[in-house]
């Protein structure tokens, strides 16, 4: 009878393994996790997703097929939406995964880089402002078919983080270990130069902070990557199993994603292992200044090149880049 108790609860476990595995997939790519029954997990993440009003990107001809194992892409979010304001984009990460060639890339826009910023459901919507700006006047769609046209390349899945929320997921895991590099106090959290154990509030400050750090939004960058990642670490550890509900809770209330249920599981059997080759990619760009406001610049030809390389990871011709309204509006 003891014996076959154990059995029971060794079978329970590797079910929940595999259930971890499969909805790991997405925080992998989006930066996050959650784990436990099928059942939970797909409650969870039915309140997560939500549709968008295309059925696929006007840049792709055809439908991603996981099965096919057709190479990805996915557009990470962090959204500060406060009380009263429709919100910015915190930081913004593009990834392509080919699992042909198992590999991901990772590219971060600075949320200042000029843009013209586009609205395919309301041309009357276009104009030229910092690309972290789409999201206020258009929402996530907009924030979409923006990036899509500064590189050039289809934006097929989004996963979208609310960054005041981000608080309840850090701690919903009980904190995250960071070496600190630099001193810095902001919005009444202060941490010295050193190793901390930090809590939610703690780990959202550390991930925003920028202007201490000499390399500027390219740090903070590295900071909220670094962030994610330990979130990630934690929710592999099975000690963190006793209190899953309350990471579901936090996670279901502060993430929105096209990605259905299927699709993740999809996501985890044919491309998880691309994750273990990821190459991040840097936007070279200078600081400029327009009426005052700071802008970071970035040249057609960089966006080429940065174009060019996606797009061939992406299984897609290249393309050349028309020019951009950002920059001939700057020039002129």
């Amino acid at each position: 009878m003891e014996k076959r108790s154990r059995r029971k609860k060794k079978r329970r476990l590797r079910w929940k393994r595999v259930v971890l595995l499969s909805f790991f997939a997405l925080f992998i790519l989006g930066g996050l996790f959650a784990y436990n029954i099928y059942g939970d997990v797909a409650s969870a993440v039915d309140k997560m997703t939500t549709t968008l009003d295309r059925e696929k990107s006007d840049k792709r001809e055809e439908v991603i097929e996981f099965d096919e194992k057709d190479p990805v892409s996915i557009l990470l979010v962090g959204v500060d939406e406060r009380e009263d304001d429709a919100g910015r984009t915190d930081s913004m990460l593009v990834l392509t995964i080919n699992p042909e060639l198992n590999s991901t890339k990772i590219v971060s826009i600075p949320r200042d880089t000029r843009a013209e910023l586009v609205d395919k459901s309301d041309s009357k919507r276009d104009r030229v402002d910092k690309m972290n700006h789409a999201y206020a006047y258009g929402g996530i769609e907009m924030t979409m078919d923006s990036i899509e046209n500064f590189l050039n390349i289809p934006l097929d899945y989004y996963v979208q983080v609310n960054m005041q929320g981000f608080e309840d997921i850090v701690d919903a895991v009980d904190g995250i270990d960071v070496y600190n590099e630099y001193a810095f106090e902001l919005d009444g959290t202060y941490l010295s130069k050193g190793e901390h154990h930090l809590n939610g509030e703690e780990a959202l400050q550390y991930a925003r902070m920028r202007k201490e750090d000499p390399n500027g939004d390219f740090g903070r960058q590295e900071r909220q990557r670094e962030v994610i990642s330990k979130v990630i670490q934690k929710g592999a550890s099975f000690s963190t199993l006793t209190n899953y509900d309350e990471v579901l809770e936090a996670l279901s209330d502060n993430i929105k994603t096209n990605l259905t249920m299927q699709e993740i599981i999809g996501m985890q059997k044919s491309y998880r292992t691309a994750a273990d080759n990821i190459e991040k990619m840097q936007i070279e760009g200078t600081n400029d200044y327009t009426n005052g406001v700071y802008y970071y610049m970035v040249e057609d030809e960089t966006r080429q090149q940065l174009s060019d390389q996606l797009r061939e990871h992406l299984g897609l011709e290249t393309q050349e880049l028309r020019a951009s309204k950002a920059n001939t509006e700057f020039n002129g």
